[in-house]
């Protein structure tokens, strides 16, 4: 399986060779932990055969159970370990499965980590790396399915990153283990099988810039996370129609490039924000209102779409109808464009999500 573009983002091609996203991020940790003895890796099952999908393969074996361990299903106390340990000079990577998780440990985030340099006067740094897991899967329902980057783009003092691809899941990765601040990275599931060229030196994608991903005149769109993807796809179907559409990876989420994003809406006229999460107080909103208060132009059409305003039902179908999909984002798009003409749905068969045929669970 592999992504729609199986060249490096950014043109980068010395050392590269196609990688998995999740074998990027391995790759990440071990140079990171090669190059300063102050990164560990910890968080539960972390050292397990399986080892988070192959996340953190070889790294027990390579750097031993004292910078590589699990730990109990204890989420608020771990990220208290985390912090101290942080603000003491070492710099941890602490890896949940899943996002919903870190609603446990809010307190130590929130509280604790993201205000601690300024409360301190500049004095104490966190540089703590928070993994977060998310994504649909097979059925996992309500508990397990959450997106929830909003809640964490909203607090100063916190960064968030939503790599899309294996290049960039590696750079960003590197870049948040060296930053003195602490980071939420949010790995979408779904995207660890896929291929990406990625150079084999260590290297970083730093916070704050975007990523015009595919170049377009008629709508900008905004793609977080997997739909990146998704929203490559729709751009096919739009094409199709005779529409030429902008696509935008963020990449970084806070501190987010708005200077990117606005300059595109502004061209084009019409801007469509397509979420991994739900639309209200979401990072779609936030993208929107920076774009119209950055431009000044209320000429410029906005959109938003994401997660329907339900709990994630476990039903297969009902859970298709829960996810945006490169359908969705076509047809909004037309809709957008053309609101006059009769609503436009693309072909079914071409609108299921990327890597939902092929996957089929982690174990």
């Amino acid at each position: 399986m592999s992504s729609p573009d199986r060249s490096s983002p950014d043109g980068a091609s010395s050392g590269g060779r196609l990688l998995r996203y999740v074998d990027a991020l391995c790759e990440a940790f071990a140079q990171e932990m090669r190059r300063d003895d102050s990164v560990f890796l910890f968080g539960l099952d972390v050292d397990d055969h399986k080892a988070i999908q192959g996340s953190t393969r070889g790294l027990l074996a390579e750097f031993g159970a004292e910078r590589v361990f699990t730990t109990p299903l204890s989420e608020d106390a771990m990220t208290g370990v985390a912090i101290g340990a942080a603000m003491a000079g070492m710099r941890p990577i602490h890896t949940h499965i899943r996002m919903d998780f870190l609603l446990l440990c809010m307190n130590q985030l929130v509280n604790i980590a993201a205000k601690a340099h300024y409360m301190y006067g500049g004095a104490v740094k966190v540089p703590l790396v928070v993994r977060s897991m998310i994504g649909k899967s097979w059925g996992q329902g309500a508990q397990h399915s959450q997106a929830l980057h909003s809640m964490f783009m909203h607090v100063p003092g916190l960064k968030v990153v939503a790599p899309s691809n294996a290049h960039d899941a590696k750079g960003c990765m590197i870049a948040a283990v060296r930053d003195d601040n602490p980071v939420i990275v949010m790995e979408h599931r779904l995207l660890y099988p896929t291929e990406a060229e990625v150079p084999e030196a260590p290297y970083e994608v730093k916070p704050g810039k975007a990523r015009i991903v595919a170049p377009g005149d008629d709508v900008t769109v905004v793609g977080i996370s997997n739909m990146v993807l998704e929203c490559l796809r729709a751009r096919e179907l739009l094409a199709e129609v005779g529409i030429s559409a902008e696509v935008i990876d963020p990449i970084w989420l806070s501190p987010l490039d708005i200077d990117t994003i606005a300059r595109s809406a502004a061209r084009t006229g019409r801007l469509l924000v397509a979420d991994n999460g739900w639309t209200a107080c979401g990072a779609g909103a936030e993208i929107v209102a920076q774009v119209l208060e950055r431009t000044g132009d209320a000429r410029i059409a906005v959109r938003r779409i994401g997660f329907e305003p339900t709990t994630c039902p476990p039903s297969p179908p009902l859970e298709a109808r829960f996810y945006p999909n490169p359908g969705t984002v076509a047809s909004t798009v037309h809709a957008m464009l053309r609101p006059a003409a009769a609503p436009w749905q693309p072909d079914p068969e071409r609108t299921r999500l990327a890597h939902q045929i092929q996957f089929r669970g982690p174990f």
